[in-house]
């Protein structure tokens, strides 16, 4: 497209995704990599919530979660998600939807075992998106499963990665008087090129 230059420059999406990243992490206060992920329950009411996105892929984002939590189910149920990635201090913003698929192999593996000894534990002891009695009760299984598994425990098998292919990617940047600049990358299905188009602000 004669008029997508600079910061659109390139025609792969998860290239401009990744420069976008780096930017936004040599600005952004705290936690420039979370994204709010969107699922669909049984009857198609929505759910949000923010995650933290891990690892853009050559062709595909890549997050971490419980899979029996709230999104890990309709995720599993639906087979897609959405999520969008918004920089206030860029003035920026990525929209994805797509696909998903599990990650349960040696990545979930090197990535688990990266995370704090306090992070693995309360991954095991974690019931997430379930009723909790009290915190009281939540400690006391985290005390249950680090007795149980030391301090060098395997990753739960119900916890692992998700990872989205994107079938929309849209990078929204801040433009003056509201007139801002989308470019949208969309494909109908993921073994086919992307279409390049310039949306309306």
């Amino acid at each position: 497209m004669a008029d997508r230059s600079g910061i659109f420059g390139g025609d792969d999406p998860f290239e401009i995704a990744r420069a976008w990243l780096a930017e936004a992490e040599a600005r952004e206060p705290n936690d420039p990599n979370a994204i709010a992920i969107a699922t669909v329950d049984a009857n198609g009411l929505p759910n949000v919530r923010m995650v933290l996105l891990k690892e853009i892929e050559a062709d595909a984002f890549l997050f971490y979660t419980n899979y029996g939590s709230a999104k890990g189910r309709e995720i599993a149920a639906s087979g897609k998600a959405a999520f969008v990635l918004h920089w206030k201090s860029l003035r920026r913003q990525i929209r994805v939807r797509g696909e998903t698929g599990r990650e349960e192999g040696p990545q979930a593996d090197a990535y688990y075992a990266s995370r704090s000894l306090q992070s693995r534990l309360g991954a095991w002891a974690s019931r997430q998106s379930e009723p909790l009695a009290s915190r009281a009760g939540l400690m006391a299984e985290v005390a249950r499963v680090t007795a149980a598994h030391g301090i060098a425990p395997k990753r739960p098998p119900f916890w692992g990665g998700i990872r989205i292919r994107p079938l929309e990617i849209e990078f929204w940047a801040d433009g003056a008087f509201r007139l801002h600049d989308r470019f949208q990358w969309r494909r109908a299905t993921l073994t086919e090129p992307w279409t390049i188009t310039r949306l309306s602000p």
